[in-house]
């Protein structure tokens, strides 16, 4: 995604502005040239980064400063107002550094500062470390094994014939057509090279020998591990009925998916998704960015009410059909047949192509075979650890202590890389374990939804503003404690509620 081309704004930094504009908590926004700075105090005094966020380029003044760090208001990357550092995904890459002097009774920040020195080597050149998966948690930890400086080996093994890629947007902005295929890529080839990470694209492994430490891989070779991080993802589920095996039916989780279906569409509609929550939802706002006639086959009456609630789900219902697309709610589908799909009232719904939206398992089938504790997932502890010591997990199989001390395992894409950071540290020794608010978003046309924490079931919810105007904080509460929190068009509000969920 391209970073934000609004021009500075707030005061010239190389022209100096007085030392009491700068607030004692949070920072002041302002400009040197064309680049965003932002200034703040700090432990070692006065401090100043470049002010867009390297992931998406949202605007880190907006978002929440804590302590010395600030985070980011789109996506809860975090960053070290000091150094520079990207602490927190899904930001993977540092920002700025600026000189701050003070003379003459004011502050300039005129020049950039060298990158902060890296971490001293681990020592540890013989040491080998194999990550099965190449999405968001492998490729965090992988570059997060770098980042803390990890010389031995490392072997990122994916089945996806394609490097690691933003995965988010395969239902997001590339199947609308509005992201470009050169955003996709997390890093280029030469990132790979330059760390010495060996990835192997279209891999698959056969077997995983948690008695030895070895992996072996489809073609026979096998790979001897010191420590073995498994982030084997989720595979969409397929509905059981007559046709749902067919060539016109699609499943949405890779960039191969993506490419499948617009391929597929290119003569138009009408396409039925199947599944009216997260991903069906964000394919039919995709598709109807792209012209295409949708209809909305799904079991729920209201879109999303189960993880939302009533009254987001009516919201983004009436946005969706303010867009153009029809609704068969309260329907399960039964079969595809001649070009319709059929649901269980007899009903049938024309459609040339079918989108399947209707949930994903985990593939734990390695680490069954491997015999690691498994429950709904995979079991880890804090520091992403499975009851093999030389094994952890991370991502869409990881089963992990919640901040309310019960087990959770949870479907997104920033909690997967997190996890992967996390998990990255504790293989090293370092202190750190995964105790945040898992947070997600979800796009639909001009309308984006903020959601951290975690609520299977409540019993109160609490609305801050308004949803119908697309302004709100909603609160999702159980005998009185708060578990979750929406947002509409309130960013920060989203960060706070990240760090109370986390602190309570």
């Amino acid at each position: 995604m391209s970073e934000s081309s609004e021009k500075p704004t707030g005061p010239d930094f190389t022209q100096g502005v007085p030392p009491g504009s700068i607030p004692d908590s949070g920072v002041l926004a302002g400009h040197v040239g064309d680049d965003v700075v932002i200034v703040g105090r700090t432990a070692e005094g006065l401090s100043a980064i470049t002010g867009t966020c390297s992931h998406y380029g949202g605007a880190l003044a907006d978002g929440l400063r804590v302590g010395d760090t600030v985070h980011c208001p789109l996506h809860h990357a975090c960053f070290d107002l000091i150094t520079g550092r990207a602490l927190r995904a899904p930001a993977l890459s540092p920002v700025d550094r600026w000189k701050v002097e003070e003379r003459d009774g004011k502050v300039f920040i005129r020049e950039k500062l060298p990158a902060a020195d890296p971490a001293e080597p681990t020592d540890t050149p013989e040491r080998n470390i194999v990550i099965i998966g190449g999405g968001a948690a492998g490729f965090a930890a992988a570059q997060r094994l770098r980042d803390l400086g990890f010389d031995g080996r490392i072997t990122m093994i994916s089945d996806d014939p394609d490097a690691p890629y933003d995965r988010p947007n395969v239902s997001k902005d590339y199947l609308a057509g509005t992201a470009q295929p050169e955003w996709m890529p997390l890093k280029d080839k030469s990132f790979y090279e330059e760390n010495h990470i060996d990835l192997r694209v279209d891999v698959t492994v056969d077997h995983v020998d948690g008695e030895h430490c070895t992996v072996t891989l489809d073609s026979g070779e096998r790979l001897d591990y010191d420590t073995l991080l498994l982030c084997t993802g989720a595979e969409p589920i397929r509905p059981d009925g007559p046709g749902f095996d067919d060539p016109k039916v699609f499943t949405v989780r890779t960039m191969q998916d993506a490419q499948a279906i617009i391929a597929a569409i290119d003569g138009g509609g009408p396409v039925a998704v199947l599944g009216s929550s997260f991903i069906g939802m964000e394919v039919a706002a995709s598709l109807r960015e792209r012209k295409v006639d949708v209809h909305v086959i799904g079991p729920e009456t209201v879109p999303l009410k189960r993880v939302l609630g009533e009254g987001i789900g009516t919201m983004i219902r009436a946005l969706h059909e303010e867009h153009g697309v029809t609704f068969h709610l309260g329907r399960k589908a039964t079969g595809y047949v001649d070009g319709a799909v059929t649901l269980d009232d007899g009903s049938r719904v024309k459609a040339s192509r079918v989108v399947l939206g209707i949930g994903v398992r985990p593939r734990i089938m390695l680490a069954e075979a491997a015999g690691l504790d498994i429950d709904n997932g995979v079991l880890v502890d804090a520091t992403m650890r499975t009851s093999n010591e030389d094994i952890y997990a991370a991502g869409d199989i990881a089963r992990f202590p919640g901040l309310d001390d019960s087990r959770q395992r949870v479907e997104h894409w920033v909690v997967a890389e997190r996890q992967g950071q996390v998990a990255a540290a504790a293989m090293l020794g370092f202190d750190e374990i995964y105790n945040e608010a898992p947070f997600f978003w979800s796009m639909h046309y001009d309308t984006s939804i903020r959601y951290v924490g975690h609520a299977l079931e409540w019993d109160e919810i609490e609305v801050l503003g308004s949803i119908d105007a697309k302004d709100a904080e909603v609160r999702y509460k159980k005998a009185g404690r708060e578990l979750a929190v929406a947002t509409i068009n309130r960013d920060k509000a989203s960060l706070e509620a990240a760090e109370r969920l986390a602190n309570a």
